[in-house]
């Protein structure tokens, strides 16, 4: 008869027998985790890498949308620059920002821009300001010395007509007044209507995108009619009437774009002119034995230069230009007799300093109009006379300015331009006509 283990022996196998099982199964589940953990790590390096690869094309792609767009953006500049150049390339006359060179002849004439074609394109955050540029562009009716400047090759010639009119009438007392309304004494009464016509041949030449040279050649007619009235016993009166026609003063200029006006500034413009003495000056022409003259003057007389500095500024629809320049005088000796007993010495006329305002307007693609104030004050002049120096009056000249501009082709652009004076010493009205051909 088998005596049945006891309980205690039958735990200690059961134990022993899990113990085995544990042991043996154990290191395959370990296994099994390991091989898991690695399968789960590659899936994720794998999705990283094909993460990564998805962000480098994106990246790539960002890279080359920048290039591209950064080869648009330039192309619009190239083009917006040459666009602005064109404004001065054929624009509508508004008056000139500088003083007259030629004070016989009064304030010279001016210039205006042509229209420009606009980048059709927008690129980025650029359309906004190419807009803005476009409605500048667009405007034709600006100063000669306030536009951008002609293209770099680039060659403009640029005929111009002028008329100039003037009128003065004075009433002259020399005597007593004994009681309001009873004179004893001399009243001379007197009227002087001058009339003149400029012709001008005028060329410039880009030589670079900023940088232009100007030459200007003046053919001038002048006839001045004067009337005085001298009333004593009887009156008496004389009229003279003067004619002249001579080759004015010669100009040569130079205009540098400082700046291209991007992020909200104004264009700037710096310029200088300089003015030879080749037209028939005051003292060239001859004299009675009273000192009056007997002939007519074409130029000053003297030769000149002036500096001035000039802005454009965008003002969606319109532009407002506007400039300062200061115009000097080189002294000279005349040394000639006047005259029974007048010698004239060194004369050293007056320097000017000039200003103006304005605005322009383009009401379409080809015609545009502006409106401007220029006002313009000369120093006196100082004559040495008989070995004593006499200075002159200073003058006052302000004008009211209107230029219309019509552009008929891409090339020619026909500009007509008012000038009325407003001061006592300003010419009473000029009328400019242009038309400046572009090659």
């Amino acid at each position: 008869m088998t005596t049945a283990p006891p309980r205690s022996l039958r735990r200690l196998a059961i134990i022993g027998a899990a113990i085995v099982t544990f042991a043996t199964t154990a290191p395959a589940r370990a296994q099994e985790d390991v091989s898991a953990k690695l399968a789960r790590i590659e899936a994720l390096l794998l999705d990283q890498s094909s993460r990564l690869s998805v962000q480098e094309r994106r990246l790539a792609e960002q890279a080359a949308l920048i290039q591209q767009q950064d080869l648009e953006l330039r192309a619009l500049r190239a083009t917006r620059d040459e666009a602005l150049s064109e404004i001065r390339a054929g624009r509508a006359a508004a008056p000139q920002q500088a003083a007259p060179l030629n004070p016989p002849m009064g304030p010279a004439p001016t210039t205006t821009a042509a229209a420009a074609p606009t980048p059709t394109r927008p690129v980025g955050e650029a359309p906004p300001a190419a807009t803005t540029e476009q409605k500048a562009r667009e405007v034709a009716a600006i100063p000669e010395r306030l536009g951008v400047l002609t293209p770099a090759g680039r060659f403009v010639f640029d005929p111009t007509i002028e008329y100039v009119r003037s009128s003065t009438n004075r009433l002259t007392f020399r005597g007593v007044e004994i009681v309001p309304g009873i004179n004893l004494g001399l009243i001379e009464a007197g009227d002087a209507d001058r009339d003149s016509v400029v012709g001008t041949l005028a060329a410039r030449y880009g030589l670079s995108n900023r940088l232009e040279v100007e030459a200007r050649v003046p053919y001038v007619y002048r006839h001045d009619r004067i009337t005085t009235v001298a009333a004593a016993d009887r009156a008496v009166t004389r009229t003279m009437e003067l004619d002249a026609n001579d080759l004015g003063d010669v100009e040569v200029s130079g205009r540098y774009q400082l700046n291209s006006g991007d992020n909200g500034w104004p264009i700037f413009v710096a310029g200088v002119r300089v003015k030879s003495d080749t037209g028939v000056g005051p003292y060239d022409v001859d004299f009675d034995d009273f000192a009056v003259a007997k002939g007519l003057a074409t130029g000053s007389g003297f030769w000149a230069t002036e500096l001035g500095l000039t802005m454009l500024y965008p003002s969606d629809p319109a532009v407002i230009y506007g400039g300062i320049s200061y115009l000097h005088n080189f002294a000279g000796s005349v040394d000639k007799a006047v005259g029974n007993n007048i010698f004239v010495g060194e004369v050293d006329p007056g320097d000017g300093v000039n200003a103006s305002i304005g605005f322009g307007l383009a009401l379409n693609p080809k015609f545009s109009v502006s409106f401007g104030y220029s006002h313009h004050y000369i120093f006196p002049t100082d004559t040495e006379i008989n070995n004593t120096t006499q200075s002159s009056n200073s003058l006052s000249i302000g004008a009211l300015q209107m230029s219309l501009s019509y552009r008929l082709s891409r090339r020619l652009t026909l500009i007509n331009s008012f000038e009325f004076g407003v001061t006592s010493d300003a010419p009473d009205m000029r009328l400019t006509v242009r038309a400046p051909y572009s090659f």
